[in-house]
């Protein structure tokens, strides 16, 4: 397979489709967000995709707009996209000859836009997978090239979920490259019923109560909050953070409960107690929960 290929994208995730198609084509360039300032440092820090590239030798660009590499795309045969992170422009889409694909991580119509994976495990979804899709001028709208699905496993968080359909979606890319290029992969329209929309994860819906909400529900939260921005609850006044729980059908205490069991700090839910197993508390690192629940001597409350 040969031809001259752009890949837009920015997170971890679309690292293994990066060296997919670097593997099949030519990347003329790597199209990746402005470095971001990370940590407690602010220091600006490259996105895994640009560290990937340089790594690789390959051109990198960070326009702040994506519009600003229109003039990269002549002569290309195509473009790949995945979580690029922003919105691409119409007019840039017919000018690679075969067009833009994009690695998704749902089955569409089902969970388009920014946060599938975590939006599938919050909604309690048993399945999910990958689709290959053309870009259109729609929010991931476009018609289907191929699909793949796969069971959500218990216990499964947004990162560990992520990776696997990462390296999904790299398989699926290298296995329909070669229809694309020669013309003969057939392009499915989206079914119309059945659309749900995933918008970006925001801090304030990562908070959880369990004097109010399911254990359930507590629990799918802890795990599609995982790893960003982290699930959350204020206790005795201050942000903890939650990032392992589980559901402990040996013990049945009032909603709104807390209280250390062998050691163990659990709280009651409408339907259930759940039992934390790491959290963090504001400033500190994570730990396990038990550790915390000795500091704060076995008393806890949930505000």
């Amino acid at each position: 397979m040969s031809g001259r290929a752009a890949f837009f994208g920015t997170p971890a995730a679309a690292v293994p489709s990066l060296a997919a198609l670097a593997a099949a084509m030519s990347i003329e360039v790597v199209v990746t967000r402005p470095d971001r300032a990370r940590g407690r440092s602010g220091t600006p820090q490259p996105s895994p995709v640009k560290a990937a590239a340089e790594a690789w030798g390959l051109r990198i660009e960070q326009p702040h707009q994506a519009m600003e590499v229109t003039d990269l795309l002549a002569g290309l045969d195509l473009a790949v996209v995945v979580a690029y992170g922003q919105i691409l422009p119409a007019d840039m889409l017919a000018i690679p000859a075969h067009g833009f694909v994009n690695v998704h991580f749902s089955r569409l119509p089902r969970w388009r836009g920014a946060a599938p994976v975590a939006r599938a495990i919050l909604a309690g979804d048993t399945t999910t997978g990958v689709d290959i899709m053309a870009l259109d001028a729609g929010m991931d709208t476009g018609p289907i090239i191929a699909g793949r699905s796969v069971d959500i496993e218990p216990g499964e968080t947004t990162g560990t979920l992520t990776a696997r359909l990462a390296g999904l979606g790299a398989d699926l890319l290298t296995e329909v490259l070669g229809s694309i290029l020669d013309g003969s992969a057939a392009f499915t329209p989206q079914a119309e019923g059945g659309v749900t929309i995933a918008p970006k994860l925001t801090s304030q819906e990562a908070r959880i109560d369990p004097r109010t909400m399911p254990a359930e529900m507590c629990l799918r939260a802890v795990r599609a909050f995982n790893p960003n921005p982290g699930a959350w609850g204020t206790v005795d006044g201050d942000r903890l953070k939650i990032w392992e729980a589980r559901l402990r059908e040996d013990l049945e205490i009032a909603a709104g409960e807390s209280r250390l069991d062998a050691g163990a700090p659990v709280v009651g839910t409408p339907s259930g107690t759940l039992e934390l197993v790491e959290v963090q508390a504001a400033g500190k690192s994570r730990m396990p929960a038990a550790e915390w629940g000795r500091g704060h001597r076995g008393a806890f409350h949930w505000d």
